[in-house]
């Protein structure tokens, strides 16, 4: 089975306009597929309305106990259920899903080192068989950024590294194609201009471009999840702007290709 994992983030779920746009690319998309998402900023919205700051450091949210509730709630319910929704209007069968329902991404509290980032889950297993489940049935799971422990307890997870997981864990037994969704047309060597993108990055261009700061920052954690997914078995990596999904998916030129070694350029 083909399948295709696909991330989306606030870049997206923050507009209303632009999450119909995708969604309606997203209907489109051929085969099957799995939709990961987050929602921080609008989490971040939420929690300053009722009081509670968000707190971040290095990009990475601080997640306390009043700070959970608040991406449990945004996450798993207002963002999810409004996605499911609209790919239901677009005859799309989807189940949103969290890391708890069905067991399907359990994780572990992330141990205190030299930041104690709280309530935030590192991933332990995936349950591939569900997924397979669903797929066949030709249902589209739609997953948020919240995992369990088994212990009772609820997770923040970053959805970069659930799509990464998942798509690694499928490629077992399936082909997978992992599509990180973002605000730039993709890797750049000038940040603020689309026009300059890296159109394929291999692990040595990429060592390369951060040896002479042109990736650094967020870009550094996504192509590190992209290398790592790679390195397990995953078919294909693609980091681009959400409305360039489709062309992606048809080998047109459009974002930034991840490969592995310097042969596949050949």
């Amino acid at each position: 089975m083909n399948i295709s994992i696909i991330k989306i983030g606030g870049n997206v779920i923050d507009y209303p306009e632009k999450l119909d746009e995708f969604l309606y690319l997203f209907s489109r998309f051929p085969g099957k597929k799995i939709l990961v998402h987050g929602g921080g900023v609008l989490a971040s919205k939420f929690g300053e309305s009722m009081g509670v700051m968000p707190e971040m450091i290095d990009g990475r949210r601080i997640t306390d106990k009043d700070t959970l509730d608040i991406v449990t709630m945004v996450y798993a319910g207002l963002i999810n259920k409004q996605i499911v929704a609209n790919l239901q209007k677009l005859k799309q069968n989807a189940l949103g899903m969290t890391g708890a329902d069905g067991n399907l991404i359990q994780s572990k509290k992330r141990p205190v080192k030299t930041i104690d980032y709280g309530f935030v889950g590192d991933i332990k297993e995936i349950n591939t068989d569900l997924l397979s489940t669903l797929l066949c049935e030709d249902i589209i799971p739609v997953v948020c950024a919240i995992t369990h422990d088994k212990k009772g307890q609820l997770l923040n997870t970053n959805a970069d590294s659930i799509s990464s997981e998942i798509a690694v864990a499928l490629s077992g037994r399936h082909k997978v194609n992992l599509y990180y969704c973002f605000n730039k047309a993709g890797v750049l060597i000038d940040e603020k201009n689309d026009d300059s993108i890296v159109p394929l990055i291999n692990e040595d261009i990429y060592a390369e471009l951060k040896k002479e700061d042109v990736i650094h920052s967020g870009m550094i954690p996504k192509l590190d999840n992209a290398f790592a997914a790679l390195n397990k078995g995953v078919n294909h990596v693609w980091i681009g702007k959400a409305e360039n999904l489709l062309l992606a998916a048809k080998g047109k030129v459009s974002g930034t290709n991840i490969e592995k070694h310097r042969y596949d350029l050949y």
